[in-house]
């Protein structure tokens, strides 16, 4: 089965970047879309970036679009998250998430719904 690992959170201050790391094991990643999810204190964990098993289609959410770019290595097993102009806004527990019966865009639009999660990376961000 599948197992998804985070990496890459910190702490940085507004305006810096980071790159989250999503390694798979255990499974055929390239038959999975993958996604990116942000869960803060109190709030309903919300999509940030969904990709397709290809790589060929991605979505973007929110305030991710234009700042964060996501993108995969199925020759490495891995997914990555590259987030640029970061602000506070942006702190939170990120996910990554696999399915592989989903769409990038179902992905996205089922906040729960994947079949596999990581254990998630902490990103802070200070202002």
């Amino acid at each position: 089965q599948l197992q998804l690992v985070e990496s890459g959170g910190g702490f940085v201050h507004t305006g810096g970047s980071l790159r989250l790391s999503c390694a798979a094991s255990g499974g055929h990643f390239e038959d999975y879309a993958v996604g990116w999810f942000r869960q803060v204190p109190g709030k309903e964990r919300e999509a940030v970036s969904c990709i397709s098993a290809d790589g060929r289609f991605i979505d973007y959410q929110g305030s991710a679009k234009g700042r964060f770019t996501i993108s995969r290595d199925n020759a490495k097993s891995t997914a990555y998250l590259q987030m640029d102009s970061l602000n506070p806004q942006d702190t939170g527990l990120y996910y990554c998430a696999a399915d592989s019966t989903f769409t990038s865009t179902r992905l996205c639009r089922s906040r729960d719904g994947a079949g596999v999660w990581g254990q998630g990376t902490l990103v802070t961000v200070s202002s």
